[in-house]
């Protein structure tokens, strides 16, 4: 059972969100700004819950958030109901904790891009032509080289997002698992990906890079011209989602396996 004191509101720009908070929800509370609260309201969709996630993450101020969902499908979020109970709720919800991937990028001019990725890493052909990519694991090679359109590594919660549009596999929650998938493979023609404990480290360099540039990019922020990519658990900057009882992201991905 969670007890806060102090409470923020982040509303996204949607005019239904715009609305529901100065209706709804803005009359509910004395909120307070992020960088004083004790967990912040997200009112939105999942997009804008990954953008609320991030900005915490760079500001190094991270605490609980509970997602309203006014967006589309709200997985990351708890449904729009009983409004007027949402302080009552948010009491009643439970933590779920979440481990980010942190992304170490190496562009062709040697720059080196550091970001965390709540849900994936994907690695894309920026062109006509495939991706050459040498894939490792714990710094040993495991493909010389896949031939694709991409690839990416995914966490447990982003395992039916990207990932699963890739026919990668769901993962539990608690499963401290790891989905590699490749994105449209070529060569090695038959291989689907593969399923790795979290604290594997992955490495991905592309081959003929000048030729055949590829992309990074980390949930919503892409790097492009990409040499070699470095992935691994953050596990210094783990999240915390809020759900309501019989509504948690570990029942959402069990329940997602059996949607026909």
């Amino acid at each position: 059972m969670a007890e806060f004191e102090r409470l923020a509101l982040l509303v996204s720009d949607s005019e239904r969100a715009q609305e529901a908070a100065e209706t709804i929800f803005g009359p509910l509370a004395d909120w307070v700004l992020v960088d004083q609260a004790d967990a912040v309201v997200v009112v939105g969709g999942d997009g804008f819950m990954l953008q609320s996630l991030h900005a915490m993450l760079d500001k190094g101020r991270i605490i609980p958030a509970y997602g309203v969902n006014l967006g589309t499908i709200g997985f990351l979020m708890n449904k729009n109901r009983q409004p007027e109970k949402l302080l009552n709720r948010i009491t009643r919800s439970k933590a779920h904790t979440i481990a980010p991937l942190a992304m170490e990028a190496v562009t062709q001019d040697g720059k080196i891009h550091r970001f965390c990725a709540i849900n994936e890493v994907s690695l894309l052909r920026e062109t006509r032509q495939t991706a050459r990519i040498e894939v490792m694991v714990d710094d040993k090679v495991r493909i010389k080289e896949l031939v694709c359109d991409g690839v990416l590594l995914s966490t447990p919660a982003g395992s039916t997002a990207y990932n699963l549009s890739a026919d990668g596999p769901i993962l539990p929650l608690d499963s401290q698992l790891l989905a590699l998938t490749p994105i449209s493979a070529f060569r090695p023609r038959r291989w689907k990906g593969a399923i790795l404990p979290d604290r594997s480290r992955v490495t991905f360099r592309v081959m003929d890079a000048d030729k055949r540039p590829v992309s990074a990019v980390a949930d919503q922020r892409e790097i492009r011209n990409v040499a070699e990519v470095r992935l691994e658990i953050a596990r210094d900057n783990l999240l915390t989602l809020l759900f309501d009882p019989g509504h948690a992201l570990d029942e959402r991905i069990v329940s997602e396996q059996f949607v026909v």
